[in-house]
């Protein structure tokens, strides 16, 4: 078995094995037999050491189970690679911040707040009351919005013009211009919502690097941490390991949205998002969390600072406010409780709030197929769950899960 496989005796690193057990076996009565998830993979680690890893259901419909090699659309988990790109260039002097996004993309210069119209009727706006900065690209008070989010003129209004960051119609550069003709749902770092801010992001760190993001990916993070099953595009020679993709229909239940070979991810996308487009494995992911448990370094390599993980590893919402307060949408990848939002994550904040075991200082996301990650800093535990199924918030299986892997801990 190579060292990445290595699964450590949960025993020495804290964990009651049997009820360990319990996780697959959860997994299996409550949403595989039931035809609910159509697989599932489970990834637990403690001090960056994997404890336990288990694989269940076909991977393609009527093929092989998936294993350590499968290859997952982890959509949104894309955000958090992008947010430590930024930081990345942070920490080269090139950006900051509190830089004014338009000084970085001129499009977005002059973005109004809606203050009336759309469905047919010009828009009007008002001034913002502050610029547009980095800081509300990544934790999300941008005022910008998302298409699917269903609840504005504005949100309908990038519906008509397909502003969508995956497998869209747009170039990164022509999503960024048509975002800028677009009024904002509210004045930056007035609210948050889950939006598209973090597409905005990488065509920043695009700009600033003077290299694509994908290349700056591929370069900066992927290869000097041995993420080698990481890309917006999937190789001609690793299809075969891509599992299918399923998407709930109300009233017909379950259908194919992507099938593994002949998947949409097998060619290179006309938006590189780094918002939700990349493939990974949950092996990769690992090496990703254990980055971030470590502060910034994995195996000798160093990608940022430990200060700079501190940094975005801490609530960064106005006020020190959580999104109770805070959120305006109707989609997210977490619950509002109890919860704040750092640099490119969700933070826990309020234990007792959440009504579910875990750590202040949590951090985590997720993604549309229902892939989740967390890192825990204090207990150092990290999890990657990967599966295929969207919308994400069809299943409260990632409560479920954590409530499940803190309960087998025994010290």
């Amino acid at each position: 078995m190579p060292l990445a496989m290595e699964v450590a005796d949960p025993i020495a690193h804290g964990f009651d094995p049997a009820r360990l057990g319990r996780l697959d076996a959860f997994l299996k009565a409550r949403y595989l037999d039931s035809g609910k998830l159509p697989h599932a993979q489970l990834l637990l680690a403690r001090n960056g050491r994997i404890v336990h890893f288990s694989h269940q259901g076909a991977a393609r419909e009527g093929g092989a189970t998936v294993d350590e090699s499968t290859l997952f659309r982890i959509a949104s988990m894309t955000k958090p690679i992008t947010s430590l790109a930024f930081m990345m260039l942070v920490e080269e002097g090139l950006v900051a911040l509190d830089t004014p996004v338009h000084h970085v993309l001129p499009e977005l210069k002059g973005v109004g707040v809606y203050a009336g119209g759309g469905g047919g009727v010009p828009f009007l706006t008002k001034p913002t009351a502050q610029p547009m900065r980095m800081v509300d690209l990544l934790r999300h008070t941008s005022g910008l919005t998302y298409s699917f989010q269903n609840r504005t003129n504005v949100d309908a209004a990038y519906r008509e013009g397909r502003i969508e960051n995956w497998h869209g119609n747009l170039t990164l550069d022509e999503f960024v211009a048509a975002l800028g003709t677009l009024p904002l749902e509210f004045s930056p770092g007035e609210a948050w919502n889950y939006s598209v801010s973090t597409d905005v992001l990488g065509a920043v760190v695009a700009r600033v690097s003077g290299l694509s993001l994908d290349r700056f990916f591929a370069e900066r993070i992927f290869a000097p941490l041995g993420m080698h099953d990481t890309f917006f595009q999937v190789p001609e020679d690793k299809i075969h390991r891509l599992s299918d993709c399923w998407t709930m229909q109300e009233g017909t239940g379950p259908e194919l949205y992507d099938r593994g070979e002949a998947s949409a991810w097998a060619r290179f996308p006309r938006l590189v998002s780094g918002g939700g487009g990349l493939v990974s494995t949950a092996l990769d992911y690992h090496r990703f969390n254990t980055l971030l448990l470590n502060r910034g370094e994995l195996d000798g390599v160093r990608i940022v600072s430990p200060k700079t993980i501190d940094l975005m590893t801490t609530n960064h919402l106005p006020g020190g406010s959580d999104l109770a307060a805070m959120s305006r949408a109707l989609f997210s990848e977490t619950t509002n409780a109890g919860t704040g939002f750092g640099l490119g994550f969700a933070i826990n904040l309020d234990v007792a709030k959440t009504l579910i075991p875990g750590s202040v200082g949590e951090f985590y996301w997720g993604g549309m197929y229902s892939t989740a990650f967390f890192v825990d800093p204090v207990e150092r535990i990290s999890m990657v769950f990967m599966t295929q199924l969207s919308p994400s918030m069809l299943y409260p299986i990632r409560r479920e899960l954590k409530t499940l892997i803190y309960s087998a801990l025994t010290r």
